[in-house]
């Protein structure tokens, strides 16, 4: 794992996993030594990350951490965890427990897959870390690292990941 991996903890609840899924959320872009840093105040500003209670946050409570210090300002990410509360319930009512959720993929892969599909801001860094940080099956970090690595460099990159770096350097 790198220099700061995440502690493994198995979740006792639905808090905890929302919790574990968000770290990466707000981590993402960010040194991990700030999201530390602001981790309490984050965990207060989401109640405790009490998944039926982010999932019913609205638009006063976006505002409301928006305007937080404690918390990492970005509408995007707040919004993403409002929205992962409510999937995270959804998928614990589907599947009759979101830890059974987690182990109904044929493996690693395949539940890397479908956590990016179903949570925003979620990537393969994210999925991996909160994983490992729940203490679901992962291969070890160099394995994973250098497999994720060589399937970016295989993937062709298209026209539209082009257009959009250089819309972004024209900025």
């Amino acid at each position: 794992m790198d220099d700061h991996a995440p502690p493994h903890h198995k979740p006792n609840d639905l808090a905890g996993y929302l919790e574990a899924l968000s770290r990466p959320v707000f981590q993402a872009g960010i040194s991990w030594r700030v999201i530390d840093a602001k981790w309490a105040g984050i965990r207060e500003g989401f109640a405790g990350f009490k998944p039926t209670v982010v999932a019913n946050y609205g638009p006063d409570d976006v505002d409301r951490l928006l305007g937080d210090p404690r918390v990492v300002r970005s509408k995007a990410k707040i919004e993403a965890t409002i929205d992962n509360a409510q999937t995270l319930i959804k998928l614990d009512a589907e599947h009759g427990g979101f830890e059974r959720y987690l182990r109904s993929h044929a493996g690693f892969r395949e539940t890397v897959a479908d956590l990016k599909r179903q949570f925003r801001f979620i990537g393969n860094s994210g999925a991996y870390h909160f994983l490992w940080s729940v203490g679901e099956p992962t291969p070890p970090h160099e394995e994973w690292f250098s497999d994720t690595q060589a399937q970016s460099r295989a993937k062709p990159r298209t026209q539209g990941s082009a257009r959009r770096r250089s819309s972004k350097s024209a900025n």
